[in-house]
């Protein structure tokens, strides 16, 4: 499978998740985008279009390196931290057409261990 195929299909499944979730006010969406350097979150309004919070590894305050799980736990802690202090307690998750696994996931359980709920 080419890497344009493999892309693709993801933009696919994202839209199909997207065509369902949409974050609120009160309820904001939590999405995820990995890339194969660095791993993505924001928390965004929908019905305003405005990021709430957001984090990556690209920043240099997060110390750390590569795309691998370590990595995206602490970018999960970082944005479940970035959005309690923003007032934010409940989000929908976003995984992007990412399958819930690997990266994803410890991004995901990180945000929670940081107190957000999904």
């Amino acid at each position: 499978m080419s890497q344009v195929e493999r892309s693709g299909a993801r933009q696919h499944r994202h839209k199909r998740v997207r065509s369902r979730v949409t974050g609120s006010g009160s309820r904001p969406r939590l999405c995820v985008f990995r890339s194969l350097r660095h791993v993505y979150a924001q928390v965004v309004d929908d019905g305003s279009g405005r990021t709430l919070a957001a984090a990556s590894t690209a920043e240099r305050t997060l110390n750390v390196k590569g795309a691998n799980r370590a990595s995206a736990a602490a970018v999960g802690k970082v944005i479940g931290e970035r959005a309690l202090a923003a007032g934010i307690k409940q989000v929908v998750f976003d995984r992007g057409g990412y399958l819930y696994h690997g990266r994803v996931q410890a991004l995901a359980d990180a945000a929670r261990e940081a107190g957000l709920e999904f």
